[in-house]
């Protein structure tokens, strides 16, 4: 069978296998191929999250809105639904963008030009980090309906608020609008923002 490795130019040895890991703040090393729910933790989530920008920066304000607020955004509006939710659910809801610590938040139309490869990955990666804090691999389909109706909500106020969508286009684009006792959401610096979230997990870890 041919030998498919590639050669280094300059002496012909087999070429050292490509770095399939990231190495965290906390010092662990993040496998991003078969990640390992050891190497997770929950302060490389909130450092990451609170400093990747949604919609790709294009937001007013003088800081970025992050996935970590848009994360604290979708828990507030799925926990005043007025349907029961556990604090498991909650903290799920909380974690539903967790991997964007890793890869980033794409738009979703980028996502679905890259197709199924990318979501496959995102959901090992998303299905570690469940089980690194006590949630089901896979979520309940009712739970994962609810978290999909918040995260369409706070992507209508986001859209609204700071990424200079029309209602019209919103209301194309991410359905209704929503209910008006939802925060109006207002970008954070980093550090408090990542402060805001972990004391959020703290107390839907309790």
């Amino acid at each position: 069978m041919k030998n498919l490795r590639k050669k280094t130019p300059k002496t012909g040895a087999d070429s050292p296998p490509a770095r399939a890991w990231q190495r965290m703040l906390s010092g662990r090393r993040l496998d991003l191929v078969d990640p390992s729910p050891m190497d997770i933790e929950i302060e490389d989530i909130a450092h990451g999250l609170s400093r990747v920008a949604r919609w790709n920066g294009q937001t007013s304000g003088g800081h970025i809105f992050s996935v970590a607020q848009h994360s604290l955004l979708v828990e507030t509006i799925a926990s005043q639904t007025g349907r029961q939710m556990s604090q498991g659910w909650r903290l799920a809801t909380l974690l539903h963008d967790a991997p964007e610590y890793v890869i980033g938040d794409m738009i979703s139309p980028f996502k679905n030009a890259l197709g199924v490869d990318y979501r496959a990955f995102e959901e090992r990666l998303q299905r570690a980090i469940h089980i690194r804090f006590g949630l089901p691999p896979v979520l309940d389909p009712d739970l994962k309906r609810r978290i999909k109706e918040a995260d369409k909500a706070a992507a209508w106020l986001e859209a609204t608020v700071l990424a200079g969508f029309t209602e019209e286009e919103a209301l194309r684009i991410f359905g209704p609008k929503p209910d008006t006792r939802y925060p109006r959401p207002e970008p954070l610096d980093a550090e408090s923002c990542k402060k805001e979230f972990l004391k959020k997990f703290v107390e839907l870890s309790a």
